[in-house]
């Protein structure tokens, strides 16, 4: 895989991570199961971030092992395949605790727009 592939599926991360974070501000746990939509918005999302990780080259995963590239995927894994499993309180978790500095790590590693390479 290119250097620009993986700078793409980087960028979606990201860009999915920080809607995912944006999308969750002012809301609750409890929303999770009282707002199907919210719930499935938030579950469509988290599936797509750990999709775009399975894109990124495993040396590009190799290089950042501060990412927890494993998990990320498997959790994708885990939503698609059970979907009608899902633990509200992990899903919570993910989307209010460990994006926000996932996030910013990507922020670390990832090119800025329209730099060098594109």
């Amino acid at each position: 895989m290119s250097r620009h592939e993986d700078t793409v599926s980087l960028r979606q991360m990201l860009d999915h991570i920080e809607e995912t974070v944006a999308i969750v501000q002012g809301r609750t746990r409890e929303d999770l199961e009282s707002d199907r939509v919210f719930f499935l918005a938030l579950l469509k999302l988290v599936e797509i971030v750990g999709e775009a990780a399975t894109r990124v080259s495993q040396a590009t995963q190799a290089a950042y092992p501060e990412i927890p590239w494993r998990e990320i995927i498997g959790t994708r894994n885990r939503l698609i395949h059970g979907y009608d499993a899902v633990d509200y309180d992990i899903l919570w978790e993910i989307v209010a605790t460990d994006f926000p500095p996932l996030a910013e790590q990507i922020k670390g590693i990832v090119p800025p727009a329209g730099g060098a390479g594109e």
